[in-house]
């Protein structure tokens, strides 16, 4: 009896499972999966690894669309003893995360039974790599953002060399793997640091210490902000820190980049944007001028490397660091409308980007090996299907007007004119014209050029292949005419935090 009566005393925090439940239907669904898998064989003739899959990434985007509503009217949401926290941008990004894992799992269906790889394996990482991002997105701790970033890592680790009997994808594994360590241990690091400046992880904490004091010492809180960016700076592949994506993405199964590019990467953001714009929010000063460096880094390295690519991966790769460098651009602004613009971003990327790795897992054929330019060539005679999405998804990327690719730049970038970075954004508008003359070569390579000798006269695209892919077009095309809906949900999603109070006191850590 007194030990039950010590326990009941402990200051415990309530938990309402409701508040976190796309996490647990996404980490359940994962257990389930692995446990039904091991008791069936692995090779099915009904795509049911993959429907399961489909099924729970559904169920999570449903039952976000009812927190949706419930913070929309009620406000933020905070649970686990304020460790966690509902708001617009969490379940904003929890469905453009669970998106991205019902295409990637649309993709790998007809990827693995071509490289008979078939099982459970891929789908169970994908989720438990999904749940991590979700929880990335929801946190209001450093420690519980650290944790999700774990959980998203080490699955995406796993994935990177899911093709055991292809030495490259095993090589980029090993690369992902040990440079992702490097940059946890900056994380952690830089947690470790903040916490010595402020006393607190919590990042609502982090805040109003900041708001109310002003440090007369603040060398290990800059040591902290620095640390922290080459952590979360690493996983949306900011220049300098995104050596490992050119050869990690041409090494990996086709569909696992996919999802790197597009849910790995939003969960990144969602990192930044929850420890910057809302944790260090009365620090910009410090902070942005690193930011703004890192920005013009990404967008014009990126931008002039796509130029050389004769690989269609590798070309995406830097295609990706480029649109990492814009999507920055947001966190830069640090304001409602920067942080709008990078949701709308985040989330039509992750179509384009998805459904342009859909086309390299098609044309990539049996061993995943054929992506070079010349596989591409004359492809417009050969499978006028593939030829064509193809073409809008880079033509989306390029920033071409009515596609979603121009309004997601031209927010971004008026997020930065908005803040006065007229140069930022100047330097976006070159970058954009500088990485369209890459997405245009392929573009002309499949219309303005022959097949080469020997290149297959069609292509079998399965079904789930070829949903993915249209999804991604209709996506594109549609939010590009009209991209009202998707930009009203996006602002309304922005606002995290009030103002500030205004520091009152001085502090010596």
């Amino acid at each position: 009896m007194t030990l039950l009566a010590e326990i009941q005393k402990l200051d415990t925090p309530n938990v309402e499972f409701s508040t976190i439940l796309p996490v647990l239907l996404l980490l359940g669904g994962a257990v389930l999966l692995l446990v039904i898998g091991s008791f069936l064989p692995k090779r099915s003739k009904t795509p049911w690894h993959a429907t399961f899959t489909l099924v729970t990434a559904g169920a999570a985007i449903i039952s976000s669309v009812v927190l949706w509503f419930r913070v929309r009217d009620d406000g933020a949401i905070r649970a686990l003893g304020d460790t966690v926290r509902i708001d617009g941008i969490t379940v904003f990004l929890t469905i453009v995360i669970a998106a991205g894992v019902i295409l990637t799992a649309l993709l790998t269906d007809g990827y693995l039974r071509r490289e008979r790889l078939e099982g459970p394996e891929a789908y169970v990482l994908l989720l438990l790599s999904a749940s991590g991002g979700v929880i990335m997105a929801s946190a209001n701790d450093l420690v519980v953002l650290f944790l999700g970033l774990e959980i998203l890592s080490i699955a995406v680790y796993v994935l990177a060399g899911l093709h055991i009997r292809r030495a490259r994808s095993g090589e980029a594994a090993i690369k992902y793997f040990v440079l992702g360590a490097f940059s946890s241990a900056f994380l952690l690091y830089g947690i470790a640091l903040v916490y010595g400046a402020t006393g607190s992880t919590n990042l609502t904490a982090i805040q109003s210490f900041l708001a109310r004091n002003i440090l007369t010492n603040n060398v290990g809180l800059l040591a902290g902000f620095a640390f922290l960016l080459v952590g979360l700076g690493f996983k949306v592949a900011a220049v300098p820190f995104h050596s490992w994506a050119p050869d990690v993405y041409d090494g990996s199964p086709s569909p696992v980049v996919a999802y790197m590019a597009s849910g790995v990467k939003t969960a990144g953001f969602a990192g930044l944007i929850r420890v910057f714009v809302y944790g260090f929010e009365t620090s910009q000063a410090d902070w942005r001028p690193i930011v703004a460096v890192l920005v013009v880094l990404t967008m014009v390295i990126g931008s002039v490397l796509m130029v050389s690519q004769t690989n269609v991966k590798r070309m995406l790769a830097y295609s990706s660091i480029s649109h990492a460098g814009f999507i920055l651009l947001g966190i830069d602004a640090a304001t409602d409308r920067g942080v709008s613009a990078m949701l709308f971003y985040l989330a039509t990327y992750t179509f384009t980007v998805a459904g342009s790795f859909g086309i390299a897992t098609v044309v990539g054929r049996a061993g995943d090996n054929s992506h070079t330019v010349d596989q591409y060539r004359g492809l417009a005679k050969r499978s006028p299907f593939l030829a064509f999405c193809f073409m809008i998804l880079l033509l989306a990327q390029a920033g071409v007007p009515l596609t979603t690719g121009f309004v997601a730049k031209f927010m971004v970038l008026g997020s930065a004119v908005d803040v006065g970075r007229y140069w930022l954004a100047l330097v976006g508008m070159v970058s954009a014209v500088i990485s369209a003359y890459a997405y245009l070569r392929f573009v002309l390579a499949m219309y303005g050029e022959d097949s080469e000798e020997g290149a297959p006269k069609r292509y079998k695209v399965p079904v789930g292949a070829k949903i993915a892919i249209s999804a991604s077009v209709i996506v594109t095309l549609v939010f590009g005419f009209y991209p009202s809906p998707l930009l009203q949900a996006s602002r309304t999603a922005a606002p995290i935090a009030s103002a500030a109070p205004q520091p009152t006191a001085a502090a010596q850590p």
